[in-house]
């Protein structure tokens, strides 16, 4: 068969399979030149899941009444101009594709009037290759863009698309991005012509926090933590919810580069290993997070829809991530503010607030150091007092005002649970969960400050590897000594174990060592050998905590209360189960209907 060239209208339908996939891709961009144009407020239609109707109309700069016709025309832009541009981009769309490619495949009606133009100005495409010329018309300041009959030209794609309510759906998903992208930006949303959303605009910090509650909900602002980091040239700020609000999927994470809406597998993974240590297995954390940093630093051309992005210094980016978000969830703690809040001014660090200052600990009926000294019958295994918790005395009035974040402890029930007073009402606390996580940490520290041991194998491990995880391991050598492991390069292909952490003696060695290859391949480090070694340490906590249905002193109880204030992520056990949960008095009072 001989070679012909394309002919133009289908040039554009073939750009339009890139880029238009459904009703929310038309919306998508067509939001994003919104934003590129400056707008303040924009108006959302959507008829039948957008198959019949996508209508955005918005404030911004408007098109010039000689440029509608090229707006129609693939690769025309306003947005780069060189190749320098491009190198930087710091619009949302740039590659002059959108609006033809969404034209070949509907009705389009393109309605613009600039600042300076006295009248509006309408272009109108059908699917057909042509540069329509602009008519007059009345409009507003700003841009209108309707989309009728999506891919009616294109029956095979048609009828590819879902039911209305799964592609109103996907919508919904758009306008969200956009709505948390730029709080700042007032967004009205009508379904067959009725107000489904009106978000005003928010631009102080104070309101971001009303546009994360209006988009997400109230469980997820309830539950959110207010994060603000920023050092060499990043910076990293939003909320992650809290371990005990997690998901069955990965339906509550957003994460904004530059503004840009994006789902990067390096920052998901940062995200994912920051919460490894807390979360419950097969559960999915929840947060919104922004990076901003120089355009420069990240390649946005990725991918055609422009939903993955590339980082000139990826392993800077996925570390100043994973610590930055593992460090606040270690605060999260009786004691450390854990609830949103609007974020503070960047700083040299995550924002963690504490709220139960050390030097208040003198109003508690026993000293730490006197409490602690009964604990250590937890920890070295003596027996308990034999007899039940006896009741507290309560302090006196003046000591109200110095009561510790959990309190202090009124009984044990069942052996299973402490029941503790402070300053909101109730509390309980799982005491085999709490000790079992206080233990955790405790080893973790002290292995981390004796160091990793290495254990020699009698019969050094041969490892069969490709020659790019070869190269892999001799360039990070030193790295795998100073987590225990000696390996040797035998040949092209070869890898010689020849010691092993002690602590992971009994671990398939072989088959850790691929895996930490294959995650420094692909995210340019890992963590799996600190991950085995604290499974380890994790096994042992649990074994060595204390167990169910032992009795513990009131003095024991409140030895452990103040352990639990001063452990990092001592609010879930290893396991990512809450170690204690809160019934303030107007809970207490609504069980009894007390003050109906």
């Amino acid at each position: 068969m001989r070679i012909h060239p394309l002919n133009p209208q289908l040039i554009n339908q073939i750009a339009a399979g890139e880029v238009v996939e459904r009703p929310a891709s038309v919306l998508k961009e067509l939001l994003e030149n919104s934003l590129d144009a400056g707008a303040s407020r924009i108006e959302i239609d959507i008829e039948e899941g957008g198959k019949r109707l996508v209508r955005v109309r918005d404030n911004g700069q408007g098109i010039h009444r000689d440029d509608l016709g090229l707006a129609l025309s693939r690769h025309a832009t306003s947005k780069i101009a060189s190749l320098e541009d491009l190198e930087k981009v710091v619009s949302l769309g740039f590659r002059g594709e959108a609006l033809p490619s969404i034209a070949s495949v509907s009705r389009l009606r393109v309605q613009s009037r600039t600042a300076h133009d006295s009248s509006g100005w309408e272009v109108r495409g059908d699917g057909r290759e042509q540069t329509p010329a602009a008519a007059p018309v009345a409009h507003p300041q700003g841009t209108t863009i309707e989309v009728h009959d999506l891919f009616f030209n294109v029956p095979a794609r048609r009828k590819f698309l879902r039911s209305e309510t799964t592609e109103y759906k996907h919508l919904e998903a758009v306008y969200q991005r956009v709505a948390l992208s730029r709080p700042e930006i007032e967004l009205l949303v009508r379904r067959k012509r009725k107000v489904l959303h009106h978000l005003r605009g928010v631009p102080t910090d104070a309101g971001r926090l009303e546009r994360l509650r209006a988009v997400l909900g109230e469980a997820f602002a309830e539950q959110a933590i207010g994060l603000e980091y920023s050092a060499a040239g990043l910076r990293l700020h939003g909320w992650v919810a809290q371990p005990a609000f997690n998901r069955s999927q990965p339906d509550l994470q957003y994460f904004f580069v530059n503004g840009r809406a994006v789902r990067d597998k390096l920052l998901a993974h940062a995200v994912r290993q920051a919460y490894q240590d807390v979360l419950y297995h097969g559960r999915f954390p929840a947060f919104v997070l922004y990076l901003e940093l120089d355009p420069a630093s990240v390649d946005v051309n990725a991918h055609p829809a422009k939903h993955e992005v590339r980082f000139r210094e990826s392993r800077l980016i996925h570390d100043m991530v994973f610590r930055t978000v593992h460090r606040v969830l270690a605060d999260v703690r009786p004691g450390v503010e854990a609830s949103a809040a609007p974020l503070a001014p960047a700083a040299q660090g995550a924002r963690a607030e504490s709220v139960w200052p050390p030097a208040r600990q003198q109003g508690m009926p026993l000293q730490v150091s006197e409490q602690l000294g009964h604990y250590q019958r937890l920890h070295g295994g003596a027996p308990a007092h034999s007899g039940a918790a006896t009741a507290w005395p309560p302090p006196a009035s003046g000591a109200q005002t110095d009561t510790p974040p959990l309190g202090f402890a009124l009984a044990q029930l069942k052996g299973v649970f402490i029941l503790a007073e402070n300053a909101d009402g109730l509390v309980l606390v799982d005491m085999h969960a709490a000790h079992e996580r206080i233990s955790y940490e405790h080893l973790k520290h002290s292995y981390g400050e004796q160091g990793i041991r290495s254990q020699p194998l009698l019969v050094p491990l041969t490892l069969a590897v490709s020659e790019t995880e070869a190269d892999e391991a001799e360039q990070r050598r030193d790295w795998f000594a100073a987590l225990g492991f000696e390996l040797d390069r035998q040949g092209p292909e070869q890898l010689l174990i020849r010691q092993v952490p002690a602590l992971l003696a009994d671990v398939d060695s072989a088959a850790l060592v691929r895996d930490v290859l294959a995650d420094c391949r692909n995210h340019g480090r890992s963590q799996r050998i600190e991950t085995a070694v604290n499974e380890l340490l994790s096994t042992m906590a649990c074994h060595g905590s204390v167990r169910a249905n032992r009795l513990l002193t009131v003095t024991e109880m409140n030895a452990l209360l103040r352990d639990m204030e001063r452990t990092e992520r001592s609010g879930q056990c290893n396991h990512g189960r809450p170690t204690w949960v809160q019934l303030e008095m107007k809970e207490l009072n609504g069980l009894f209907m007390r003050g109906r």
